[in-house]
């Protein structure tokens, strides 16, 4: 069995018929990989979240959300195969589209590096092995320049959303990302949640060196940053959550985004 035609579920996918196939992505990054795998003629539906790039994407048709699509629309395009995430996407959605997409794809990279597996799978199952190889140099030498240079660590508190305010685990591929350049992510130790709620403390701030404010899911802003660091006295970052979050071909950027991050 090859072993690059297996999902995250432990699905074993053939290869495509590239003649038929009609994809379906529910995951914003994915859409954007696939684009940059050279099959964007292939997909059939995405996400309102799926933006990049932008004038690619903007003949291919929405669907709704990563977790409320419409179901009777994606049944209407008649996809052959489904792409989703273990974290973006609910399950009993993935499940109702299941009934009637008979190619299921499902994705849940947790460490920069696996997104080499991933660009080999779409690119296996798609006919772009040659697209997905280039990605993988392209990522390894990314990740080979990040190592070359001496950070220093640092306890860093990174915010996705407010009222209430929420974080991230240290499971989560942000904060692996982060990790690359000595930057460890702090969480509640209370909750096993992926994304837990947090309250503002003096033990809490106590504990991290930084503050770093994601621009999505939430939007924060500078005023944000201002209010956060009168509050806390800590310095607070505005950063780039999709060079942060977004896997697939984003996070070669968003590697090399790290270091300008690093330096700031």
């Amino acid at each position: 069995m090859n072993a690059s035609l297996i999902d995250a579920a432990g699905q074993h996918h053939a290869p495509a018929d590239i003649t038929a196939t009609r994809i379906v992505s529910l995951v914003p990054s994915i859409t954007e990989l696939l684009c940059d795998l050279g099959v964007a003629h292939l997909v059939v539906g995405r996400t309102g979240f799926c933006i990049h790039p932008a004038e690619t994407v903007a003949t291919i048709p929405k669907i709704g959300g990563t977790k409320d699509v419409n179901i009777e629309k994606i049944r209407r395009l008649a996809p052959t195969h489904l792409i989703v995430n273990i974290d973006e996407n609910e399950k009993p959605i993935v499940d109702l589209l299941a009934e009637f997409i008979p190619h299921v794809i499902v994705t849940h990279p947790i460490e920069p590096t696996d997104n080499i597996g991933l660009y080999r799978l779409l690119g296996a199952i798609f006919d772009a092995k040659d697209k997905a190889e280039t990605l993988v140099q392209a990522l390894n030498d990314a990740m080979d320049t990040l190592a070359s240079n001496p950070f220093q660590s640092e306890r860093v508190l990174y915010c996705i959303w407010q009222d209430p305010w929420m974080t991230i685990s240290k499971e989560t591929y942000i904060s692996r990302m982060l990790r690359l350049i000595h930057w460890h992510t702090w969480a509640p130790t209370d909750t096993e949640k992926r994304y837990p709620v947090f309250t503002w403390n003096d033990a809490l701030c106590d504990q991290i060196d930084r503050i770093l404010l994601s621009t999505e899911p939430y939007r924060f802003t500078e005023a944000h940053v201002d209010a956060l660091e009168r509050q806390t006295g800590k310095p607070v970052q505005l950063v780039d959550g999709e060079m942060i979050s977004w896997y697939g071909s984003r996070a070669i950027a968003g590697i090399r985004y790290l270091t300008t991050l690093a330096q700031k």
